[in-house]
């Protein structure tokens, strides 16, 4: 299979390269640094686009991401990036939307972010056209994913799906690891009201110790430091605790 083939090469230090169901992925290193690069085609079957919610068609792309090999922790956590990790196969992870609340807007979201209050993709997948494996395309073409694909998953073996932008290994354990970021209760403050249901990033709140992981959605395992993409909010993490190189943040 594709992923054992780039997995070797990750672990072996070696240049790897493979083809499946269309995806074409490479992994190189150069010194410090690991570089996984893909036509944007995943290893799995793709849902139909454009599609009823979703105007944009699927195109390939030439995508490069770029990382520590050996991963070292920062002094400052990293918060902000839209593309927050890439599969083993060299498919980005991009769990933001770019609506936010406005109630000019059609059916109350624009691409205004003035409000503040971000729409949170995977309260209602269907109404951004996503597809069986949690993704679909943006106005690029770019496919990417909102949370764990479970045909990606089905392709790997063992728990590590992937990388987080500053090298760090991202894994996916099921219902074994629970995030610690839970929905709020009560209501929303004017002007967005409503009560607090999963629709907007704003939602949800770090509760210390409510689960396994912290805030980035990781922890420390056997002396070194673990993202975890979960089945819950936030599907996968948010925000870094290692240094980032500069050429995952051009990908952005």
């Amino acid at each position: 299979m594709r992923r054992l083939i780039v997995g070797a090469a990750i672990w072996a230090g070696l240049t790897g390269s493979a083809q499946a169901h269309g995806n074409v992925s490479q992994v190189t290193q150069a010194g410090p640094q690991t570089c996984i690069s893909s036509n944007d085609t995943p290893n799995h079957e793709m849902g139909v686009f454009p599609n009823r919610a979703n105007p944009n068609a699927f195109r390939a792309q030439h995508l490069t991401f770029c990382f520590s090999t050996h991963p070292q922790m920062a002094e400052e956590v990293t918060e902000g990036l839209m593309t927050v990790g890439v599969t083993l196969t060299g498919l980005p992870i991009r769990p933001y939307t770019a609506g936010y609340y406005d109630p000019e807007g059609r059916r109350g979201l624009s691409q205004k972010p003035e409000s503040g209050w971000r729409q949170q993709a995977m309260f209602a997948p269907r109404s951004l056209g996503m597809d069986a494996e949690n993704a679909h395309v943006d106005r690029s073409g770019l496919y990417h994913y909102h949370a764990v694909s479970p045909s990606y998953f089905a392709s790997v073996e063992g728990s590590h799906i992937g990388y987080a932008p500053d090298g760090f290994e991202l894994h996916y354990a099921g219902d074994a690891v629970t995030s610690s970021w839970r929905l709020k209760t009560g209501s929303r403050p004017a002007p967005v009201g409503g009560t607090y249901d999963g629709a907007f990033e704003q939602d949800f709140e770090f509760v210390d110790g409510a689960g396994d992981l912290d805030a980035c959605n990781g922890r420390m395992e056997d002396g070194t430091y673990r993202y975890y993409a979960t089945d819950s909010y936030p599907y996968f993490p948010r925000c870094f605790v290692g240094v980032i190189d500069g050429t995952f943040m051009r990908r952005q």
